[in-house]
């Protein structure tokens, strides 16, 4: 297990040492992910050895927003202040991102050849 999450923890690293190296508007962790990704295809063996980890990682996942429920009861008096901006801002984000989300859908089904209904 540690040495799986060393794995995780140097592709993350490399990550952020390329976004910060190349200078460009990229987080770290979609470097390191495709890092990771390209490990994967490179050594399909490994898949076998993350895989118990991952899952472990899963079913706990919700434990990492315990940490951004607590910001977020700390700055109640910021969020009451500010409620009516946060709440445009929420509506917007979400309906901007469900637009892109169908977009890359019809783009990819376009470019697949897939037609409509069959």
């Amino acid at each position: 297990m540690l040495g799986t999450i060393a794995v995780l923890l140097l592709c993350q690293l490399a990550g952020e040492a390329m976004a910060r190296l190349l200078a460009v508007p990229v987080p770290g962790p979609v470097f390191g992910l495709t890092l990771f990704f390209a490990l994967l295809v490179l050594r399909p063996s490994l898949a076998a050895q993350v895989g118990p980890t991952a899952r472990l990682l899963l079913a706990h996942l919700s434990l990492l927003f315990v940490p951004a429920g607590v910001g977020v009861v700390g700055n109640l008096e910021l969020l009451s202040r500010n409620w009516l901006a946060f709440a445009v801002i929420l509506v917007v984000s979400t309906l901007a991102a469900m637009l892109a989300s169908v977009g890359a859908f019809l783009a990819v089904q376009r470019w697949m050849g897939g037609g409509g209904d069959e």
